[in-house]
This record gives structure tokens, sequence and C-alpha cells, in this order.
């Protein structure tokens, strides 16, 4: 294999971070193209990022550290004030404040009792009379950030947050968004794909509105989703992709509906997707890694993994490399400032931040048959166990579960919900220790925007 001149500074990997290997970089077999040469630009920065620790290494032993207080710094700044930069995604400030609220949570950096009580305010402001949650205050309502919005108050955790769910309304909401086919759209008179019916599902089971009939042939349309690759797309007959492959499975385990999704398949195409040098995930064949799916494709794996135990089918692990994943993530992924990014060169924003860290958190809690988390590098890298279906932590689901099955006596029904209770009890057997926003590109905050939930 020949890399250019890449081999005059390659390092040899030490045990722990064997895929940073010269035989593991990619060979294009001398024939360039633009994606060839993307992916090999890409590992030479991911190399750069391995010599710059192995060099420290040399100089003092040192083991990968998440930097905690500064990605927590970085988060409560978004919380406090918005950057003119973000103004593009005024639609999306529901979003935002889940992505932080998450990302804390994961840190395991508790809200204040004032700063819960104003993302309460704001995000009751966002609730369209009719039901559901726009992007911002007097935004049309959309699933997408309906489930953003529900997930974030969630997380907040209290009962007046969760008094700030309208049920009924949100119901109603959901059968609007619901087609004849069993596929959801977005919004009204919206696209229709995968990403609304897996929002639709999981807003319906942690409120607990779940009923038979909103989802009628939802099922069946998911599953056409599934491509000849393996994994899920957007809608029947598309490309499949990381975010939608997460929106498939689990939305099938939501729906009780497991044993309609072809498990083997789906894990050949999630163990294609890690890649062998940089050892984050792509989302979609001959892409480039990215820290986002660290959560998608990982997430996914952990899904069918309880799927082939509520079933009985094969127990073989087919999985990814936990280790090699956590590398990428706290030598690749990490801003100096706080905040998680792409993949080594990109910048850092809230969006990767959450999904990064999620990412990282299945990676240390994945194997529910050992005792204690895997964890690469200092334990003080430990992050809070999120759920895989709802990406809330689990001490989260469990308490807004409480709180919303006593409304109603359906609850969650124990045949229906099999996968999402055996990941649930899973949680248990663990033994493990234990703001809107700051501009996209620099570190330092200025303008005087009002803050997410103002």
């Amino acid at each position: 294999m020949h890399h250019g001149d890449s081999s005059s500074f390659f390092r040899k990997p030490t045990d722990e971070f064997y895929h940073f290997a010269l035989n593991y970089r990619f060979n294009d077999d001398n024939y360039l193209t633009f994606s060839s040469i993307e992916q090999k630009r890409t590992e030479e920065l991911v190399q750069e990022c391995f010599n710059a620790f192995n060099d420290e290494q040399q100089v003092e032993y040192t083991v990968p550290q998440l930097l905690r207080e500064e990605h927590a710094k970085y988060l409560r700044s978004g919380i406090e004030q918005l950057h003119s930069g973000y103004a593009s995604l005024d639609a999306s400030r529901t979003w935002i404040v889940y992505w932080i609220v998450q990302s804390l949570e994961l840190l395991q950096e508790p809200l204040s009792i004032e700063t819960s009580k104003k993302i309460i305010a704001f995000l009751k402001t966002c609730q369209s009379p009719t039901g559901g949650f726009g992007g911002g205050p007097g935004q049309m309502a959309h699933l997408a950030t309906t489930y953003a919005a529900v997930m974030a108050l969630c997380i907040v955790g209290t009962e007046e947050a969760y008094q700030a769910i309208d049920r009924p309304a949100l119901l109603s909401f959901l059968n609007l968004m619901k087609q004849p086919d069993g596929s959801f759209s977005m919004h009204e008179d919206g696209e229709i794909d995968i990403r609304g019916a897996y929002c639709a599902a999981a807003v319906a089971r942690i409120t607990n509105i779940y009923n038979e009939k909103l989802f009628d042939k939802t099922a069946e349309w998911m599953i056409g989703c599934q491509t000849y690759e393996g994994g899920f797309s957007a809608s029947p007959g598309c490309e499949a992709h990381g975010g939608y492959t997460f929106c498939g499975i689990a939305g099938l385990a939501l729906l009780g509906r497991e044993k309609l999704c072809h498990a083997p398949s789906v894990k050949k195409w999630l163990v294609s997707r890690q890649m062998q040098f940089e050892g984050g995930f792509n989302g979609r064949t001959n892409k480039l890694v990215d820290g986002c799916y660290s959560f998608w494709q990982a997430a996914s794996f952990q899904i069918v993994n309880q799927f082939e135990i509520a079933t009985g089918s094969s127990t073989s692990k087919f999985s990814f490399d936990r280790r090699a994943l956590q590398n990428y993530i706290l030598l690749c992924c990490q801003h100096p400032y706080g905040g998680l990014i792409d993949k080594p060169g990109k910048n850092r924003d809230y969006y990767h931040t959450c999904y990064t860290l999620s990412g990282l958190s299945i990676a240390q809690h994945f194997d529910t048959e050992e005792e204690e988390p895997f964890v690469v590098g200092s334990s003080k890298n430990l992050l809070e166990k999120t759920h895989p279906v709802f990406n809330i932590s689990f001490k989260k689901q469990k308490l807004a579960n409480d709180y919303f099955s006593q409304f109603s006596e359906k609850g969650f029904d124990s045949q229906k919900t099999k996968i999402i209770n055996l990941i649930h009890i899973n949680y248990f057997i663990f033994v493990y220790n234990r703001a809107f926003l700051r501009r996209l590109y620099g570190d330092a905050t200025t303008g005087s925007e009002p803050a997410p939930y103002s």
C-alpha cells in the first residue's frame, strides 16, 4: 500500500490504539477520485491527532481525557446567549435546547432551578395551540421539533416540565400528521419520511398517549424502508443512511414490531459503517467518518442486539469496536475550548456535541453482560448512561414513564414494548461511578441577542 509521504510522520500505535496502524489506512489502488482524496485527507488529520497524543505520552504517560469542564462551560454559555451566527437556526431553537440539556445530562451537570424554569417557559411558547411544538415561538408545529421539545422537558424532569406538555393536543397533532399508508408527515403539508414515524412513536410512548389505531400500518411502512444493503432509508426506494437506520430500528422497537426487521442484514450494514483506521462511524457507503454517527450507529447496534434477545434468535455478538470508537471521540473530536466536532478540522457545534457524547455513552455502557462500563482512559471519562431508543438518560426516561403512566390505564404495554423494557431493566444491573447559543466558529461570545428560552 502506498500513501505518499504519510509514513514519514507515522507513529507506531501501542496496543490500546491498534487501529491507528498503517496497514488500516485506505488503499485507493492508485486510482484517485474525489472520494478517495477526501478519505486519505481525513486519515492524515486523524493521524496528526494520534501523533500529538503519542508525543505527549513520550514526555509523560497520559491517557485520553474527556474535557468535561470545557464542554460544560461551552454548553452553559449556549444557554445564556445567542450569537448572530445562529440566526439561520431560528427554526431549530427547540433542537438546540435539547442538544444542550442532553449533553449536560450526560456530563452529569445538573440544571439550576432558575435555568430549568426558563427552559420550560421558553418551550411552552413553542407549543402550538393545535398540538405539537415548533422550532421557535409562534412557529408551525413539526414532528422533529416536537420530539426535541418533549425530550428536553423530560430531561428537565420536574412536574412543571411534564405539565407543560399538552397531551390531548399532542395526540390530536399526531393524528393529523398520520397518513393512510401508516407514514407520518413532518408537518402540515410537509415531507414524509421515516423520521416522522420515529418522532411520533417516541413522543407517544414517553407521554403515554400511544394507541394501536394511531400507528396502524406504521411498522409495515417503516420496514419498506429497509434496503438491499441492510440499513434503512428516508422512504422506500432510497439509499440507506445512519440517521434513518436509527429511526427505523428504534421506531420498530417502540412499536413492538421488531420481528419485521431482518437483523442479520442490518447488522452487516452497521458493521461496514465503522471506519477501520479512524475508529468512528460514517453515515452511508463511501462517506467520511463523522462524530455524530457515534450515536446513530452505536445505538442501532444496541437495539438490534435487544431484538435478538427478545426474539430468541442468534445470540452471537456481531458488534462494533468500542475501544476504537472511544479513541476516535476522545482524540479526534474534542475542541480544546469545549464542544465536540464532526472530524478533525471541523468546527464545534451543539448538534455534534450532543450526539458524539451520546455515542460515547453508548460505547461505554453497551455490553449489558458486564458488571461495569467499559471506559477508555481515565475513570473521569464516564458519562451518564443514555437510553438507545429515546436518547435521554435512563433515569429521566424512567421518571417520565412513572409520571405519565398515572394518566391512563394503558401505561406501557409489556408485550408491545418488550425491547424498551429489556433495555431499561439492563440499566439496573450496571454498577458505575459516579447556553441560547455561542458562535459556531470561535470562543468569544458577542452580541446581545436573546437566549434560546427568551
